[in-house]
């Protein structure tokens, strides 16, 4: 066989996986927006659910699961059985109250821009004052949780909008913390938020990073690790030397500029978030996206939860 057939064929094997490529593509476009109306349906006419469901928040909760509708189902239903067990920490809120004023006052809860090479989202959580009785845990708590909704309805890269995050990254500064913000924890608030990460979170949890940890670390993770699975303990590394052991893992043009990275100013990203918060403040209080009615008021007329 001379050279030029010998491309001939390549290129004609190359076209021929092209197509095969794009026809099983094609078909899985169409077996996810199947599954979705499928899944729609049922969370519409499911008594254990909301009203209503954000088609993004649905989507994230279908490719959380692989697209396996049994396992998305369950999921979906553990997620708003813990929101409505609750309430304070995932339903009663406000953007824009005084208690989530007073925790972004204190603290930054940022998601970081893009996604990483791997198509995981990265979240920042620093103190920016660090006097212990600025912390409130079950109000800060319920900050994290508005900031997470509200991130769940957005693109996770505006620059490619249909593409979702296939993990989750989360960054925790340890800058400032002491053992006086241990004592500040409310057990039964960490158990909600540990519980909820682990069994109810739309999206997987791929990594936890401790960066600028303290000489008494040791004191801190004897803690909280009685209530971490062994699976997500797994997750988390500590960054006991350099903030630059972090590079490894999460590229510098996402993180910012106090990190070393390119992504902006922590000040930037905070007033993108405040912003993204406002915007969906409706959102975030609207009762028909959070609120499992009991069944003896699904009468059509008894959203009494915020009257």
């Amino acid at each position: 066989m001379s050279r030029t057939s010998g491309k001939e064929t390549e290129a004609s094997g190359t076209a021929e996986q092209l197509q095969r490529e794009s026809g099983t593509a094609e078909q899985l476009q169409r077996k996810r927006e199947r599954d979705l109306k499928d899944l729609l349906e049922w969370f519409q006419q499911n008594d254990k659910l909301p009203k209503e469901i954000e088609p993004l928040l649905l989507r994230r909760f279908y490719q959380c699961m692989f697209g396996d509708l049994v396992e998305t189902q369950n999921l979906i239903e553990v997620n708003y059985a813990l929101r409505n067990r609750h309430p304070h920490l995932f339903i009663k809120r406000d953007p824009l109250d005084a208690d989530s004023k007073r925790t972004f006052d204190y603290a930054d809860i940022l998601p970081l821009p893009g996604l990483t090479p791997d198509k995981c989202k990265v979240s920042l959580y620093c103190f920016r004052e660090f006097e212990a009785t600025k912390m409130h845990h079950t109000e800060d708590t319920r900050a994290f949780f508005m900031v997470s909704d509200c991130r769940f309805a957005m693109p996770d890269d505006p620059e490619n909008p249909e593409i979702l995050s296939e993990g989750e990254v989360q960054i925790f500064d340890m800058k400032g913390t002491t053992m006086r913000h241990i004592s500040r924890l409310t057990i039964s608030t960490l158990r909600a938020y540990i519980k909820f990460l682990q069994l109810a979170y739309p999206v997987r949890l791929r990594a936890i990073h401790m960066i600028n940890c303290p000489s008494y670390l040791d004191r801190i993770v004897s803690v909280v690790k009685p209530f971490i699975s062994e699976e997500v303990f797994k997750l988390i590394r500590f960054h006991t030397v350099s903030v630059e052991t972090l590079y490894e893992f999460v590229p510098r043009k996402m993180l910012p500029e106090e990190y070393g990275g390119d992504a902006g100013s922590l000040e930037t990203l905070r007033t993108q978030t405040q912003k993204a918060l406002v915007e969906h403040r409706d959102y975030l209080m609207d009762p028909r996206h959070w609120v499992v009615e009991k069944p003896e008021k699904r009468n059509g007329s008894s959203w009494r939860f915020f009257k």
